[in-house]
């Protein structure tokens, strides 16, 4: 199955406690808990660019699997890792958080971001 479309969220688990964790401010986690953002991935082959946006933020994150990038964080740092592929997921691990992108069917997109013992799930659906 393909990556590439357009995926708005429809549910997440786990976000308050792990946004605080990572340092994001209780005001922007007040704000950002109900947005629904919008995921789009444009994929050909193995390179990828994927856009997230939560309302007014514009996160943009550009990568070829298996090769180093330069990808910007959710607290909007700039770190080098590589993303790598298996089968319908895409991993990367940055800063100590392990984020798995999971196509589970045509429409649905699961990403999963474990720092330690919290989770942060995100279900989003093929728009």
């Amino acid at each position: 199955m393909a990556f590439s479309g357009k995926y708005q969220l429809e549910s997440h688990e786990g976000f308050e406690a792990f946004m605080k964790s990572i340092g994001i401010p209780d005001d922007l986690i007040e704000k950002g808990k109900d947005i629904k953002s919008t995921s789009e991935i444009e994929q050909n082959g193995d390179n990828f660019k994927v856009t997230v946006t939560t309302g007014s933020k514009v996160l943009v994150n550009s990568f070829t699997v298996g090769q180093e990038a330069e990808l910007e964080t959710l607290t909007g740092e700039k770190v080098k890792s590589v993303v790598t592929k298996e089968g319908n997921k895409l991993k990367v691990i940055l800063k100590g958080i392990e984020s798995i992108t999971e196509l589970v069917d045509a429409n649905t997109l699961v990403n999963t971001m474990t720092l330690g013992n919290l989770t942060y799930k995100r279900v989003s659906k093929r728009v």
